[in-house]
């Protein structure tokens, strides 16, 4: 399946200010456009950049294989902020423009809550966003499809493992007051009940800020043993150091958004033992031959790059693009893109089976947990019964 799908050579990217040349819904006889409009500033900057080299990678891979049925592929990427009337606005832009077949990687639940209509009236594919948040995976839209497993499938892992695993009975959670947030306080609550219990605290702050020492005090006076975390890697870094200076040290778990490498950069030394919940294949085993593909991907695409888990979900989306491209043959058009995009059953990417059908836009539905070892590492977390 990897054949007119292996693509590489130079791919454009830039930071937008300006339309490509006119091309037909991004499509001419030698170059396909994607847009992706994202997070490249403010506190979930990694997240976007992370997703736009993953894709890069995959791009170059094919490109440098002659592209498909002979068209390179390019992206163009513009910055919403992680605020979602920006990212209405820059998308408006994509939309006015018209030239790219379809949007990648965008970032975010309060963004892509905010963007997902307007994509879905236009008609205008949603391929790969950067979360987990149950609305993308109502499959009515018609134009949205998923890499990731949801994130009331990352909750209930966090819980199963304290819980279930490790015998918790106190657990409090911290999340960013906003869609995203409530998405996974809704997931952990659910995964509580499900097991007759409720969380012994909550506490909050506000999208693109650090100011958490108020929740913070609020969840220590509960005295939990584990805090379960829904927010960017600069906040929940905040809140991971303050609870380190106040000798406060429950066990740490946080969703796969927080993204990991940059947590683990941001925290240092007081990063050790912090969980967090993963949706991609572990991107540094090599044994794996999709997780091989990658790395050689990444590397040849950008040699500085280290691999990791958010460069990796960008590399599987560009993939999954990619396999759709090929699926819609030579005569590629928007509508030809989606209506491949829809008959897609099962993907195989280097042995990594990606399954959608009748009522099921998501590609993946794996969640494991890992643990930042001192020196800033991952190993994973063994679960169902030890620690």
């Amino acid at each position: 399946m990897w054949k007119t799908l292996a693509m590489a050579g130079a791919t454009a990217c830039a930071l937008a200010t300006a339309l490509p040349a006119a091309a037909d819904q991004g499509i001419t006889d030698d170059e396909i456009r994607f847009a992706q409009v994202a997070a490249f500033d403010g506190p979930a900057a990694a997240l976007g950049t992370g997703m736009r080299e993953g894709i890069l990678a995959a791009f170059a891979e094919a490109n440098a294989a002659g592209g498909v049925y002979g068209r390179m592929l390019a992206l163009d990427t513009w910055d919403d902020g992680y605020e979602p009337d920006q990212s209405v606005a820059q998308l408006q832009t994509v939309l006015d423009g018209d030239g790219h077949i379809a949007l990648i990687g965008p970032v975010g639940t309060p963004t892509t809550r905010a963007t997902q209509p307007l994509a879905t009236e236009a008609g205008f594919p949603m391929i790969g966003a950067f979360t987990g948040a149950g609305f993308l995976r109502d499959t009515s839209l018609g134009n949205v499809w998923n890499l990731r497993a949801s994130y009331g499938a990352e909750t209930e892992a966090w819980i199963a493992h304290l819980v279930d695993d490790l015998g918790m009975t106190d657990i409090a959670i911290l999340y960013q007051d906003d869609g995203f947030g409530r998405v996974g306080l809704d997931g952990v609550t659910e995964a509580l009940a499900r097991r007759d219990m409720t969380l012994v605290a909550e506490g909050t702050y506000l999208r693109n800020t650090t100011a958490v020492r108020g929740a913070l005090l609020d969840i220590r006076a509960a005295e939990p043993q584990a805090v379960v975390m829904v927010g960017a890697y600069r906040p929940i870094a905040e809140f991971v150091r303050l609870s380190r200076q106040l000798r406060f040290e429950p066990t740490f778990v946080n969703i796969s958004f927080v993204g990991s490498r940059a947590l683990a950069d941001e925290l240092g030394a007081d990063g050790e033992g912090v969980i967090i919940s993963q949706v991609v294949p572990f991107p540094w085993d090599a044994s794996i031959p999709v997780v091989e593909s990658y790395q050689s991907a990444l590397a040849a695409h950008d040699a500085a790059l280290a691999p990791d888990f958010v460069t990796m979900e960008g590399y599987l989306v560009g993939r999954m693009a990619i396999a759709a491209l090929e699926a819609a043959g030579p005569d590629l058009t928007r509508e030809a893109y989606l209506d491949a995009l829809s008959s897609m059953t099962s993907v195989d990417i280097d042995g990594l089976e990606m399954q959608f059908g009748p009522g099921d836009n998501q590609a993946l539905d794996v969640v494991f947990l890992t643990r930042i070892n001192a020196d800033g590492s991952f190993s994973p977390v063994p679960t169902g019964g030890s620690s």
